[in-house]
Parts: C-alpha cells; sequence; structure tokens
C-alpha cells in the first residue's frame, strides 16, 4: 500500500492523510447519531408523548446498541469481502444505507395523520428512532474496529484524537443545524403534533452529510487482507475463525475491560439523563414553560442544540489538551475531567439564565473529551489482535447497558424528584461524580 511504510512484523506506520480518511465517515455517522440524541427528546414530546415515558424511548438505542455492535463486531472478524472494501467497511456500507432512509422518516413521525399523541404517531416514532440507532451502531462500529486494526500503539491516540475531533465536529453540525435553519428563515413552529420543517432540513442534511463521508472512507481506505492482518498482529489467521464463544472472551477479558467499564456505567447513566431531559429542563427553567407547542419551548429545544454545539466544542478543546498528557497521568486527567463535567451537570440545576447555561454544557464537554479519548485506547491497548472486532462490540455493552438502566430507573426517580426534568440533572451529576472516583480502579496495560 502506498499509505503505509512496510516492515516485517508488528503494525506499520500509516500516513495522516490515510488515519484522516479511515476516520472521516465518522463525521456523517455521529451526525446523524447526534441529530437523534438531541432532537429525539422534543421529536417524542412534539408528537405528543408523555415526559413521564420517555425513558421507554430512549431504552430503544441503547438496546439496539447492546444487541448489534457485539454482533457486527463477532461476523466482521470472519468477514473478507475485498470488493467491498475487507472486513468492516461492508457493514459502513450497509449502515450508512439503512440510516439514511430513516433518517428521511423519522421527524415525519407527527406528519402521518396519527393524530397527537396517538399509539400510531408513538410507536411509528419508536420504531423509526430503534431502526436508526441500529443502522448507526452497524456504521459507527467499523471506524471503532478500523483503527483497532491498523493503527499501531504509537499512532493510536492520534488515531483515536482524529475520531474523536470528526465526532465533536459532527456533533457540532447536527446541534446547531435547527438553529441555523430557523435563522435562515425556516419555521421553527407547526401545528400540533408535527414536528417543525427546521427540525426536518436538519435531519435531510444530517442524511446527506452521511452519505458524502461514507463515501471518502470506503473509497480511500483498503483494510488488511486476513493473512496481512494476521502477520502484523502476530497471530495466526485461525484465531479470528476459531474460539470466538462471547462469553469465553468476556471471561478472559484483561482487567482493563472490566474496571474501564464501571467507569463507563456511571458516565453513560449521566449522559443518558442529559440527552432525555435537557430540552424539559431548559423549557421551564429558563422559558418557564411545559407546553410543547409554545414557542418558548421550540425555542429551548432550539437553544439545548446550540448548548450541545458548545459541548461538542469544548470536547475538541479538551481533548486536544488530554492528548498532550504523558500517559503516567492519563488517569488523573481522566478522572478530573470527570469531576468538571459533574459540577456542569450540577449547575443545571440551578441555572435560570440561557448564556449561563453555555458553562455548564462546557464543563460537561470536557467529561464528553475524557469518555471520548481514554476507554478504548485503554481498553485496545490491552488487547491482542485476536478477537479484536468482537471485543470492542462487547465493549460497546459498557456503553449501552447504562443507557437501558437509567430509562428503567427514571421511571422510578422522575417521580421520586418531583416529576422535574430539571432534578434529574442532580442524579446525572452525582453518577459523574462515582465515574470519576472509579477511574482509581484502572490499571492500564499494554499487548504488543
Amino acid at each position: 500500500m502506498s499509505e503505509q511504510n512496510e516492515q516485517p512484523t508488528g503494525l506499520p506506520a500509516l500516513s495522516r492523510r490515510f488515519i484522516w480518511m479511515m476516520n472521516f465517515g465518522f463525521l456523517g455517522v455521529q451526525t446523524a447519531f447526534t441529530l437523534q440524541s438531541s432532537q429525539m427528546s422534543r421529536i417524542f414530546q412534539t408528537i405528543g408523548a408523555d415526559p413521564n415515558n420517555l425513558g421507554w424511548f430512549f431504552i430503544l438505542p441503547p438496546l439496539a446498541g447492546l444487541i448489534v455492535q457485539p454482533l457486527v463486531g463477532y461476523y466482521s472478524d470472519r468477514t473478507w469481502l475485498p470488493k467491498l472494501g475487507g472486513r468492516r467497511l461492508p457493514y459502513l456500507i450497509l449502515g450508512t444505507i439503512v440510516a439514511v432512509i430513516v433518517m428521511l422518516m423519522l421527524p415525519n413521525s407527527g406528519s402521518l395523520g396519527f393524530g397527537y399523541g396517538s399509539f400510531g404517531a408513538l410507536l411509528f416514532g419508536a420504531i423509526t428512532v430503534a431502526l436508526l440507532d441500529l443502522s448507526s451502531n452497524v456504521a459507527m462500529q467499523p471506524f471503532k474496529m478500523m483503527v483497532g486494526d491498523m493503527v499501531n500503539d504509537d499512532q493510536k491516540s492520534y488515531a483515536y484524537g482524529i475520531q474523536s475531533f470528526l465526532s465533536n465536529t459532527g456533533a457540532v453540525l447536527a446541534a446547531i443545524l435547527p438553529f441555523l435553519f430557523t435563522y435562515f428563515g425556516i419555521k421553527n413552529t407547526a401545528a400540533k403534533g408535527i414536528v417543525p420543517m427546521s427540525v426536518k432540513v436538519a435531519f435531510y442534511t444530517g442524511a446527506a452529510l452521511l452519505v458524502i463521508t461514507s463515501f471518502f472512507t470506503i473509497k480511500e481506505v483498503h483494510e488488511y487482507d486476513p493473512e496481512t492482518y494476521a502477520k502484523y498482529h502476530g497471530i495466526s489467521q485461525e484465531d479470528n475463525e476459531q474460539g470466538g464463544n462471547m462469553l469465553t472472551l468476556l471471561k478472559d477479558a484483561p482487567s482493563a475491560f472490566w474496571t474501564v467499564s464501571l467507569v463507563q456505567l456511571f458516565c453513560w447513566f449521566a449522559f443518558q439523563y442529559l440527552w432525555t431531559y435537557s430540552v424539559g429542563a431548559i423549557a421551564k427553567n429558563v422559558w418557564q414553560t411545559t407546553n410543547v407547542a409554545s414557542a418558548g419551548y421550540q425555542a429551548a429545544g432550539n437553544w439545548y442544540g446550540v448548548l450541545a454545539a458548545v459541548q461538542s466544542i469544548a470536547a475538541v478543546i479538551w481533548s486536544y489538551v488530554l492528548a498532550k498528557v504523558p500517559n503516567k497521568y492519563h488517569k488523573a486527567g481522566y478522572a478530573g475531567s470527570l469531576l468538571i463535567g459533574a459540577v456542569g451537570f450540577l449547575s443545571v440545576f440551578f441555572v435560570t439564565d440561557k448564556y449561563l447555561l453555555i458553562v455548564s454544557y462546557a464543563l460537561a464537554g470536557i467529561a464528553w473529551a475524557a469518555m471520548n479519548t481514554y476507554p478504548l485506547t485503554i481498553v485496545t491497548n490491552a488487547l491482542s489482535g485476536k478477537h479484536m472486532g468482537t471485543y470492542l462490540g462487547l465493549f460497546n455493552g459498557s456503553i449501552c447497558l447504562p443507557q437501558i438502566i437509567a430509562s428503567l430507573l427514571s421511571f422510578a426517580l422522575f417521580p421520586a424528584l418531583g416529576n422535574s426534568q430539571a432534578h434529574m440533572f442532580l442524579a446525572a451529576g452525582i453518577s459523574m461524580v462515582l465515574g470519576a472516583i472509579s477511574v482509581a480502579a484502572i490499571k492500564e496495560t499494554y499487548v504488543r
């Protein structure tokens, strides 16, 4: 490969251009994922969902990821389709096609004549959300796996840093699109039960971006064939074809897999509540409204988009800071970032000025940067090339399970905390503090 400096054993150094192209499609995938996470609460409350029942809808995406990503990892370890790019890229192609179709459908959940709050509208929305998350998971996992497959330890932090940068750039775009389209004159209100056109156009734009960015990755990247992969990782070709029982692999997983998963439990629990309750909390605290059809509520939805962009921009900047932290201080950087994020979460409960919320979400972005920088680096460093995809798919459970637990627990917590969406940020902030404390349990190891 012209993009690689060949060497007889061990993963070769890759050009920076190749690493960028390997990750470029992640920009579009994350745009789609963030449009879903940032607008889902708004969409479902707009079409008539009871805030106390939002947890049911937010269970669907992580449940899809919990099932799909280990399967993508398991089967892609055994896939070799050179005409479609290799072992991981065929799954990117499939996920992109389905995600684009669903992105065109989801914002129209209230426009099909089912009626405000009707079972039909909510069911259609739930099904499309599940399909979008399923397809996004199929499209997202190949990027994480290709870095583990093709990037050596010296370049891995850089590669995941680029992935984090593109991920957060996609998140910024997704978050501000409804706000920008409203600014340029596209209507941000609609009849009761109908999703505003500003949100619909944002989803259509995200679908186009997903196609364009994924095309560049698929066109420019050629994965290692099974023989080359085995040689570079110092394993046999049979290692990824036999003995891949998931329960056995979990039993044999390195300790870093489990200790990082503990930290992930608390962190993703917190962010699940941020995605679920931000719009409602902002609408109540800043615009003093709970009426989802009001201009104030829809303005809160747009402002959350801006705050989500602030969070992502802060994450981009902080990711650069974390990249400069020496290895021996990784745990301090990890724990410190999560504690800063906890302050941001807790402050949302108290803040009633929309501009002060910028500080709150910037602090949350610092935690987000750490969550996207450290876990995959620590876990992939502790893994050999054997069953890399399966292990990373299983590790995704540390992202999905906390979200499911948070959603199920919300049915008890929400009424216990006064049926207030703002109060849920107190629970989220405490969870983030526990995540920071749990970093102490991690012991980093390296397999070369």
